[in-house]
């Protein structure tokens, strides 16, 4: 009985077995491949050698602006003056003034250039004179322009006359846009409000009365200047080159030479312009401006001078627009000494 009882749990445990290998399901076939299932405990990785490089010093440095010590917005913003100006020698004396050359630092240039001082007690108005475009081999320090500052000298203005850089015996140096001229003239202009009323040279200049004179291209000068600086009380503008620097340029690169002046320029993008050009910066003008221009003039169009005046009339702005019928760029006879 005992031996049957022992067969029967054999052979049910034996049938249990089989049944339960029966309700698996067929293994893979061998060309087939498992997906891989994650392990439910991470392998550890290796220690770092070094730290992770944080996000914000990976990001790349902003591009460079190539054009921020030319735009009006970078003029506005630097430094100017340091140094002082002093006479390099006494070239004589009248019964109206006294003219000596001058020498003062703009930034790393020597600057060289005239001083007319009225007789008198004073302190004087101080005029800023910016003499055009001459060959540089040709120019010297009492050119042209220095009869323009006796003139005023004699009416009883202190007169600042720089050879701008590159005009011997300045120092030449950088002058991208032209823009090198008008850093000489904010560099003046600063040595003026740090020396006038003091003993030294401008002993007898009245700071707070300042204008500016400019011929041709000393007149564009005169425009970024008066853009940039709220110390210019006056501009007179003589045959002055255009406000807008794109019209400049084109000029300079067609009329004045063979493709070569202005080509750098030229290639700056709308938007640089723009941001360097003054006529969008003639709602800031603060001074009172006085434009004249000959009809015949050939090298600077007299439309530019017209241009202007309408500028500045629309921005309600202090000025007056002289023309001279049939006088060139250079006003000869009683049109030179109105």
């Amino acid at each position: 009985m005992l031996r049957h009882l022992k067969m029967f749990l054999l052979l049910t445990g034996l049938l249990l077995a089989a049944c339960s290998a029966a309700a698996l399901p067929p293994a893979p076939a061998a060309t087939e491949r498992e997906t891989p299932q994650p392990s439910p405990t991470p392998t550890p990785l290796p220690a770092a050698t070094h730290s992770p490089v944080p996000v914000a010093t990976a990001t790349l440095p902003p591009t460079p602006d190539p054009y921020s010590d030319v735009t009006i917005a970078g003029l506005r913003s630097r430094t100017y003056g340091g140094g002082e100006m002093e006479v390099v020698q006494r070239y004589g004396k009248n019964n109206a003034f006294t003219r000596y050359e001058i020498r003062y630092p703009s930034d790393s240039l020597n600057i060289n250039g005239f001083m007319d001082v009225p007789n008198g007690d004073g302190p004087f108005p101080v005029i800023i004179l910016l003499h055009g475009y001459i060959e540089p081999s040709r120019y010297n320090t009492l050119d042209y322009s220095s009869t323009y500052g006796d003139s005023l000298a004699q009416a009883g203005y202190l007169v600042l006359h720089p050879n701008l850089r590159g005009y011997t015996p300045s120092d030449d140096g950088p002058n991208r846009f032209r823009v090198g001229y008008a850093v000489d003239v904010l560099n003046l202009i600063a040595l003026l409000k740090g020396q006038a009323g003091k003993p030294g040279p401008l002993e007898l200049a009245d700071a707070s009365h300042l204008g500016l004179w400019g011929h041709s291209m000393g007149g564009g000068v005169a425009i970024r200047v008066m853009v940039v600086s709220p110390d210019v009380d006056a501009v007179v503008l003589y045959g002055s080159m255009s406000a807008d620097d794109l019209l400049n340029y084109e000029r300079l690169n067609t009329f004045f030479s063979n493709g070569e002046w202005g080509a750098e320029e030229l290639q700056a993008s709308p938007q640089d312009l723009l941001r360097i050009s003054p006529v969008n910066f003639l709602p800031d003008v603060g001074a009172a401006v006085s434009i004249h221009h000959g009809s015949a003039d050939q090298a600077v169009p007299p439309e530019w001078s017209d241009n202007l005046c309408a500028w500045l009339q629309d921005l309600g702005k202090d000025v007056e627009c002289f023309s001279y019928p049939g006088q060139p760029h250079t006003f000869i006879n009683r049109s030179d000494e109105l």
